[in-house]
């Protein structure tokens, strides 16, 4: 039974009790408190809804901690805004709990998606049109890239990075560091399962938080805005903007 309860062992990340491993207050407590609501009011109309999109959510207690972040209590009245997140994840079973244990289901929409399927693009734009908005204001992309990386290899990681960089105004990144993955690929082999497909054929590899840095600003036309520490697992988080994006002067 233990191994069932190693976040490693599933092929997509889709473990069913991995915030029982990585605590969403972990990260949270990384972010300072009213610093993004500020960033991203700085492009917004008051009577806007901000906009968030969280890839690989789980069943979902992050993506409820980052909302109450945003609408923490010490953010001054005129910041405050109506904030929608759109929160996806690959394993159907995982967002059903999310949907179930969902407290704020008027603001926060689950839905079971493969950001990598073409189709899902028609899937977000439809939210997004919703409320009138090409682009999400901020992307939330927490410890998923290694799951992207091996199951679709190295042009699968560059693709799904300029996905999201075209999707959202702001990136908030958690890269896996390179043990990670090897830790991942040992734990399949342990139990038996077939290797990922791309993992002995990975050309992007080592320092994982450079390497994907590297692919945000070469490749994808971001920018680093701000590095919040690394977590207690020793994962960093980076938040990435896009350079299209307009700020008034």
């Amino acid at each position: 039974m233990a191994e069932l309860e190693d976040p490693g062992a599933a092929p997509y990340g889709n473990f069913p009790n991995y915030y029982t491993f990585h605590s969403p207050e972990t990260r949270i407590s990384l972010l300072p408190p009213g610093h993004l609501m500020k960033l991203l009011n700085r492009r917004k109309a008051a009577e806007a809804p901000l906009l968030a999109l969280d890839v690989g959510c789980n069943t979902g207690e992050l993506s409820v901690g980052l909302y109450n972040h945003l609408l923490q209590p010490n953010t001054s009245s005129e910041d405050l805004h109506d904030v929608q997140f759109f929160c996806c994840d690959i394993d159907s079973d995982l967002i059903s709990r999310a949907k179930t244990g969902n407290p704020f289901p008027e603001s926060i929409t689950f839905s079971s998606l493969d950001i990598m399927d073409p189709s899902s693009l028609d899937v977000l734009q439809h939210f997004l049109e919703k409320f009138g908005e090409a682009r999400f204001d901020i992307g939330f992309c927490m410890s998923i890239t290694m799951w992207i990386h091996l199951n679709h290899g190295d042009h699968g990681l560059v693709e799904f990075l300029k996905k999201l960089t075209t999707l959202c105004e702001y990136l908030l990144v958690e890269p896996q560091p390179w043990k990670c993955y090897r830790s991942a690929a040992r734990r399949l082999r342990k139990l038996g399962r077939q290797d990922f497909d791309h993992f002995h054929t990975l050309a992007i590899r080592g320092d994982m938080t450079e390497q994907i840095s590297n692919i945000l600003t070469r490749d994808c036309s971001s920018e680093l805005v701000h590095r919040f520490g690394n977590t207690s697992w020793d994962r960093s988080l980076l938040l990435f903007k896009n350079r299209s994006t307009k700020l008034p002067s």
